[in-house]
C-alpha cells in the first residue's frame, strides 16, 4: 500500500521501531477499554511483537496503517482495516491514537478521511463499517463528522468496569462519501 499524505499526518507502513510505542498504549486501561476485548488481559511483550510480525508479514486479513507526524514520521496511533468482503465490498476499520496527549487534537478525523479516500478510491469498496462501545462519546461524534452513520445496536453486548454497554454499529458507504467530499453531508453539527 502506498503512504497517504494529509495536512498534518501520513498514513504510513508499520515499521518494527513501532513496537515500543505500542507498547506504551496496549496496557493502558484508558485506551483499551474503548477497544476489543482482545486487551481483556495484559498483552504481553511476546503478543505485541507477534501482532507487529504478522502486519509486517502482511497478513491478509489484516491491513493497515501507522498514523504518523507528516514531518517526523513518529507513530501516533493505527488506522486498520479487516473483515474484508471483496464480493460485497466491504471492510471494517479500527483506529487507536495511543498516547494521552495526542487524543482531541483531530488526528484520527484526519486519518479516517485519508483511509475513507483510499477505501472508496482506491481500493473500489462500498461499504466501510466499524463498532464502537456508546461510552465512547468523542469518537462516535468524530465518526458522525466524518460520515460514518449509526445503524444499529447490539443492546448491552460488552462488558467493562462493572456493566454491560451497548455496541454501536456505525457505517459510511460510497454514496455517503461522494457527497461527503461534495460537502453535502459531514459538516460540523451544533
Amino acid at each position: 500500500m502506498p503512504r497517504l499524505y494529509g495536512e498534518r499526518i501520513m498514513l504510513r507502513e508499520y515499521r518494527g521501531e513501532d513496537f515500543v510505542q505500542m507498547r506504551e498504549w496496549v496496557n493502558d486501561p484508558e485506551v483499551v477499554d474503548n477497544l476489543s476485548d482482545v486487551f481483556l488481559y495484559p498483552h504481553t511483550t511476546s503478543e505485541t511483537e507477534t501482532f507487529l510480525n504478522n502486519v509486517l508479514e502482511k497478513d491478509d486479513h489484516h491491513r493497515g496503517f501507522v498514523i504518523a507526524d507528516l514531518e517526523t514520521e513518529a507513530y501516533i496511533g493505527q488506522i486498520d482495516l479487516f473483515k474484508f468482503d471483496w464480493k460485497n465490498r466491504t471492510a471494517e476499520m479500527g483506529i487507536v491514537i495511543g498516547s494521552r496527549s495526542l487524543r482531541g487534537k483531530g488526528y484520527g478525523a484526519e486519518a479516517i478521511r485519508l483511509l475513507q479516500k483510499f477505501v472508496f478510491d482506491r481500493l473500489n469498496m462500498n461499504r466501510l463499517q466499524l463498532e464502537v462501545h456508546d461510552f465512547n462519546e468523542a469518537a462516535i461524534r468524530c465518526y458522525d463528522r466524518c460520515g460514518f452513520r449509526e445503524e444499529g445496536r447490539l443492546r448491552e453486548r460488552h462488558f467493562v468496569n462493572g456493566k454491560y454497554s451497548d455496541t454501536v454499529l456505525m457505517a459510511i458507504l460510497r454514496s455517503d462519501y461522494v457527497k461527503l467530499t461534495a460537502g453535502d453531508i459531514g459538516r460540523e453539527r451544533s
